[in-house]
């Protein structure tokens, strides 16, 4: 039995056909995620602006004021140091205490139950881009650590004035970002970590400096210069 190259041809066609159906069909049947996993961001702002929400740090040319403005010093030892010498959360009324705060003032669309608590909202992490939409993925950031503010001066405080920074709402020091980039910086200064997202080196640069001049905190050469650089991604004017 003959089989002409136009039945061939067709045959060939056709078997394409079926092919494309089946991949467009794959491609719309793939589930859909669960919503508490982190995803990216979309872009937001331009290069070393990102996202930053609460109380936003200064302008650049002050941030620059101030940084030269702090006391070098070297770090001082972790001698008596506890995170409880830092009391943390601090009531805020109505139920909230700093952690819930922060998370509804750092979200969007956030829903909390009568205990202060969010039950849902969307939050996107300023210092890896990564979008949230489950309030315990997320830790409430000291932009200056507790230790490193110990290691800074704050040894020498009392336990009100050591309360008062780590509940600080009025200044950059508190953010929600992802439990992942919080416990990846632990302790450290601006020369042992940076944001893992460049275009949040600006605004921490800025944010870090504004908390250590508002405290009188002093800073080590290392973080000096490491602060300086950072602060060199800042856009002109910013």
């Amino acid at each position: 039995m003959r089989i002409s190259s136009l039945s061939l041809r067709r045959a060939a066609v056709g078997a394409s056909v079926v092919l494309l159906a089946g991949s467009l069909l794959g491609a719309c049947s793939k589930p859909a995620g669960h919503g508490t996993e982190a995803k990216p961001a979309p872009p937001a702002g331009s290069a070393g602006t990102g996202v930053w929400p609460g109380p936003k740090p200064s302008a650049v040319s002050a941030a620059r004021a101030e940084l030269a403005a702090l006391t070098v010093a070297q770090a001082r030892p972790m001698t008596g140091y506890s995170r409880d010498r830092f009391p943390h959360w601090a009531s805020q009324g109505q139920s909230c205490d700093t952690r819930e705060t922060v998370l509804k003032r750092d979200g969007q669309s956030v829903v909390a139950d009568a205990q202060c608590k969010p039950t849902s909202g969307t939050w996107v992490s300023p210092y890896d881009g990564l979008t949230f939409t489950a309030a315990n993925k997320l830790d409430i950031d000291h932009v200056v650590p507790l230790a490193a503010a110990w290691r800074a001066g704050a040894d020498s405080w009392t336990d009100d004035q050591r309360k008062a920074l780590a509940n600080d709402l009025s200044r950059p020091q508190l953010l929600a970002v992802s439990a992942a980039s919080n416990r990846s910086k632990g302790d450290q200064t601006p020369d042992q970590w940076k944001p893992p997202s460049q275009s949040a080196w600006c605004s921490y640069a800025k944010a870090w400096t504004d908390v250590k001049a508002y405290y009188k905190l002093a800073v080590t050469d290392a973080e000096k210069a490491a602060l300086g650089q950072m602060l060199d991604t800042c856009p002109a004017g910013s």
